[in-house]
Parts: structure tokens; sequence; C-alpha cells
């Protein structure tokens, strides 16, 4: 037998053929099978008002539309006309919403090819007025059946409200956490509003109407913060009240320099800072300014140095002179001796050295003025009695030729001049109360008085930390 050939007489080769034919049949058969299984398309979700047949009619599409609208109270008066495939809509609807609508239900319907909006906009009081009067027994059943809902919601208002404001309103308990009583009177109206809000939240969420909520609390905000715009060097002057009452730089009655204003302080309201002036007049500058203002506290030391100059002949001894002036004032009782009077030369001119003394009382036991005044006179009678000579000013005159001859070719007339006249006495005068250097406490009288008297709250405290 052929080694090539098998059992059956075929032979081996075209046994492999025949093999190979059969397996390709067989793909062939399954791939068209394996096509056919594959998924479908997504289908839309929102599927076209289909018309009876397959490929409407202008007639069958009209018909359809018509009759959509003939079920929608809105849409009752739109008419509607179909020219090969394209629809126009006429007529007229109470509400840009109703015109919208119809609009969208014609395109939906199967067949459409576009849609021609030509309906108008009825500008009827009942249409634009009905939905607010119409139907008002089904409201009133509603509002009604709603009764418990809305007592619900009251009472839950009202219970919230009415413990924030019994907590706002315990002032021992607002003191004892917060001793200033400006800062008192913010948080514990701060704490009644916040007590309001969330009662007002609480009422809504139990009637669920959280969304007209969140409208209500964002207009107010846009309100809220135009309000702020609009007030806010008023909102500027508060804050800077708040900060001034927490860390005071003053206290009542003391005499302070705040920039150009100088006075006695009265008091410190939530919107300015009164001060009485040395002339007793009412001086009232807004917290803002007093807040950045450099302010200049006399009265936090009572100890004031008071300084003056006076000058000596330039042929004089600088030293010496000092030395006179300084033993001079020391011995002048209301001038302190801790600390010590000083003088130096302060220039040297032309024909003067000009020297500087300077001096410390105490304010609560002297006047500032008077002293500084009684010490200058007392220095400079101490100069003159010691032999130094304080110059006047020199002022050279230069004159013309022509003057100058004029005065030399003028002859005496040989009349004697007249003899000095004798020295006038001086009278005895009683210095006594001007040699007075007691400290002046009308100022400080007149403010206890307008302290005493107004009913205007103060915001100074003397339990509150001083800067």
């Amino acid at each position: 037998m052929n080694p090539h050939t098998n059992l059956t007489g075929i032979p081996a080769a075209l046994t492999g053929w025949l093999r190979a034919g059969l397996l390709f049949l067989c793909l062939a058969l399954t791939v068209p099978a394996a096509l056919a299984q594959a998924p479908e398309p997504p289908v839309d979700p929102t599927p076209a008002i289909q018309t009876p047949p397959p490929q409407a009619s202008d007639a069958e599409i009209k018909t359809r539309i018509t009759d959509i609208f003939a079920e929608i109270d809105s849409l009752r008066r739109v008419t509607v006309e179909v020219n090969h495939g394209v629809v126009t809509l006429g007529g007229d609807v109470s509400s840009s919403a109703a015109d919208a609508r119809a609009e969208e239900l014609a395109l939906r319907v199967n067949g459409v090819v576009t849609v021609e909006n030509q309906i108008e906009r009825r500008l009827a009081v009942e249409d634009s007025t009905g939905g607010l009067f119409g139907d008002s027994s089904s409201r009133l059943q509603k509002l009604y059946r709603a009764l418990p809902l809305y007592g619900v919601s009251l009472a839950v208002f009202l219970v919230i409200a009415l413990l924030g404001h019994l907590i706002a309103s315990w002032r021992a308990f607002w003191r004892l956490i917060l001793p200033n009583p400006f800062l008192v009177e913010l948080v514990s109206g701060a704490f009644r509003i916040v007590a309001l809000l969330v009662a007002l939240v609480m009422a809504m969420n139990v009637l669920g109407a959280t969304t007209l909520m969140g409208t209500i609390l964002g207009g107010a905000g846009v309100i809220g913060l135009a309000i702020g715009f609009s007030v806010r060097d008023t909102l500027e002057n508060y804050i800077s009240s708040i900060m001034l009452s927490v860390r005071q730089p003053f206290r009542a009655n003391e005499h302070v320099v705040i920039d150009d204003h100088e006075g006695k302080v009265i008091r410190l309201t939530s919107r300015s800072t009164i001060l009485m002036t040395l002339d007793g007049n009412h001086l009232r500058i807004p917290n803002t300014i007093v807040f950045k203002a450099v302010i200049l506290n006399y009265t936090r030391n009572p100890e004031r140095r008071f300084e003056f100059d006076l000058g000596v002949d330039a042929a004089d001894d600088p030293v010496a002179a000092m030395q006179l002036g300084l033993d001079r004032l020391k011995s002048m009782p209301f001038v302190l001796n801790d600390p010590e009077p000083e003088a130096f030369i302060q220039t040297v001119g032309d024909s003067n050295i000009v020297l500087r003394f300077m001096g410390w009382v105490n304010q609560t036991e002297t006047n500032f003025a008077k002293g500084r005044g009684l010490a200058i006179a007392a220095t400079k009678d101490a100069l003159e009695e010691g032999g130094f000579t304080l110059p006047e000013p020199i002022y050279r005159v230069r004159f013309d030729s022509g003057v100058e001859d004029a005065l030399k070719s003028t002859k005496p007339d040989g009349r004697a001049a007249n003899p000095l006249e004798p020295p006038r006495p001086k009278p005895t005068v009683d210095t006594r109360e001007a040699a007075d250097v007691a400290a002046d406490n009308t100022i400080d009288e007149k403010v206890a008085a307008e302290r005493a008297s107004s009913k205007e709250p103060d915001l100074l405290d003397e339990q509150s930390p001083v800067e």
C-alpha cells in the first residue's frame, strides 16, 4: 500500500485540505451570528410623540398637535398650521412659559421639521391676576388643613426667639464674662439677632420652605453688603469705639492732646470722645480720628518739665550765668529738686549767648503756666543782679553820603540839653496773688459737674486696662 494514502484510499494531502476547508466554513457561519448578538445602540430616554403611521402627513401632524393643545388650558387658543413638516404656531397665550411649552410640544411630534413660533402674549388683567385671585376656595381649604403645621412653626419661632431674648437681657451673666460695658451691649445685642435668625431658620424647616429661606438669606446678604458700603464710615467709627473701650488710652478728667486738640476728657461714647478745652468749651472728636491720632497725656505722669531761653552778652561768662540761674531755680519752692533743674548753652550769636534753662514741677500742686512764668522772671532778675547784661537786638543803620554830609554840616544851636529827669519811684504792689502757683482746678470742677449731670453713657471704666 502507498504510504501517502489512508485506509479509504484518499491521499493524505487531500485530507488536510478538506479539514482546512471545513474549519473555514464553520468560522464563516459563526461570525454573522456573533455580530447579530452585538448590543443595540442606546435609545433616547425622551421618546418622541408618535403619530399612528410611521410617516405622518401634514394633516395628521396638525391634528395631533391640535388635540394635544386642546387638553391644556393655557394652550387652547393656540392655532396650528403645517406645511411640508414646518409647523407654524399662532394665536395668543397668557404667559411666556406657556409660549415656550407650546413650541416644545410641537417639536416633539414625529414628522415635524421645524417650528415657526408666532404666538403673541396676552396682556389682559384677568390673565395676569387669575392665578393670584382665582380658585380662592381651594386655597382656603389648603390653608385650613395646614393650620396645625403653621401653629407648630410659629411655636418653634416664638420659643427660640423668647429664649434668646431672655439670655440677651441677662445683664449679670454678660457682665460676668465681659467686664467692659460697651462689649456687654454689643455682644448681647448680637446674640439677640442671632437667636432671631436661628428661630426663623427652624420655623422655615418645619414648614419645609428651605428654598424660600435660602432666597431670603441670599437677598439679605446682598442688601447687607450694599448697606455696609454705604455706611462704611459709621462702621469704622463703631469699630474704633470698641477698640478704645477695650484698651483705653486715657481716663476721665485727664489732660490730653489728641493731634491738635487739647483739653480734659469728659467721656467716651460709642461715637465720639468729648473733651473740655482749657477755655471751658466742649469738643467732640469722632472715635475714628481718636483711634488713629497721636495722643499726648499730661496727667499720666504728674511731673512735667518746663524750659525757657535767656541771652547774655557775648563778653560775659556763660557758665557763671548758668550757675547763677540754676541757684535761683533751685531756691524756688515749686521747682522740684528731683529731677534737678538743668541749663546749657543753646546757641552763640553775633552779640549774645543764648542759655536754655529747664526745671520740673508737679502739675497736681503747681499751675504749670504760672510756675514757668515766675521761673523766667526770677532767673532774669538773678542774672541782672549778678551783673550780667541781657543784650537787646542790635541794628546797624547805614546812611547815604548826602545824608551823612548834611548831618556833619549841621551846627549845634548852643542850647543846653534838658537835664535828666529824676527816676520815678516804683509803686508798692502786692504780688502775693501773682506769685501764687497753686494748681488751677477750675476745669477739673467743670468736668466733674458735667459728668455728674449728664446721662449720656460713658465707656471709660476704671477696671479696664490702660495702654
